[in-house]
């Protein structure tokens, strides 16, 4: 049985930041430790209970992801051993589930790719028929596939806060022309490449998100968490079907359960603080993560 990890207690390094799922520690002035604990989040809300084991998960399918697409992009690893920072008594806490990465100048967007209409941008095109303000054809469906890929980014929000979707031309406001068409090119890039390597397993990847971040020589590097099933959507090849909500090997479960559940006789208003989860939708969820790791689990 995996011990759970809510909250990390490391005193050799200074905590930089507590994220939704990653507790930051600094390391110096080049490099970052990154250690994705087992919470989760729905709505931008944190939960209360962890999800056994779900950092160790994400941590490595984040590897393995980064293996598979560094030809493409530069990333944030060091290729450093996370243990070797921190004391032995905190090794454990460190041990599979954290990165040392370099420190990099964030760029503040999530860089958003869609291959195919669900979520969001399926209420959306529902009502303008565009996805982010982006125009689709007529008589798409709910989980069409779209003809080609399309660049959807959003702002970055604090915890607890919501992203928001924003425009190309907002995109460019923020980073410039030449950076917006950059990323956006190795967003698309990417996503192509790692939905084509997921098709073969047996999976789609209905959409995802990257950060980036800028290097001392301002060069664009692949940051934060990789297609992991907190930044993803993932489908089930083989019970997919255009027209209908496909199962999801992510959070979709407990977003469902917390779209339906009654907290002190009232809907949950998907601000802080979040319904306590009984065990069985901690167990679920555990095994919706676990299901989708394997089919990539080298």
């Amino acid at each position: 049985m995996v011990q759970s990890l809510f909250s990390t207690s490391i005193t050799s390094l200074p905590l930089l930041a507590r994220g939704k799922v990653r507790d930051n520690y600094a390391v110096d002035e080049d490099k970052i430790l990154m250690i994705a604990t087992d919470r989760i989040s729905a709505f931008d809300v944190v939960m209360g209970e962890p999800i056994p084991g779900k950092g160790i998960l994400l941590t490595q399918m984040a590897l393995f992801w980064f293996d598979k697409l560094s030809d493409l992009c530069p990333n944030h690893l060091t290729h450093q051993a996370p243990e070797s920072v921190v004391s032995d008594l905190e090794k454990q806490q460190v041990r599979e589930r954290s990165m040392l990465v370099q420190r990099l100048k964030p760029l503040p967007i999530e860089a958003v790719v869609r291959g195919y209409l669900a979520g969001s941008a399926w209420t959306e095109y529902t009502m303008h028929q565009t996805a982010c303000g982006i125009a689709l054809p007529k008589g798409l469906k709910n989980a069409s596939e779209l003809h080609e890929p399309i660049f959807t980014p959003a702002t970055k929000a604090a915890v607890g806060d919501h992203d928001e979707n924003i425009s190309f031309e907002q995109t460019v406001s923020l980073i410039g022309s030449s950076l917006a068409h950059q990323v956006r090119d190795l967003s698309i890039a990417l996503y192509s490449k790692a939905r084509s390597i997921a098709l073969e397993k047996g999976i789609i990847i209905a959409d995802t998100k990257f950060e980036f971040g800028l290097n001392e020589k301002n060069e664009v590097v692949l940051m934060d968490e990789i297609l992991t099933p907190d930044s993803s959507r993932y489908w089930p090849l083989e019970t997919y079907q255009e027209g209908s909500n496909p199962p999801s090997y992510d959070k979709q479960f407990l977003r469902d359960w917390l779209e339906s559940s009654q907290t002190n006789g009232l809907a949950w208003n998907k601000t802080a603080p979040a319904p306590a989860l009984p065990n069985d939708v901690i167990e679920q969820t555990t095994k919706k993560y676990q299901e989708v790791w394997a089919k990539f689990k080298p």
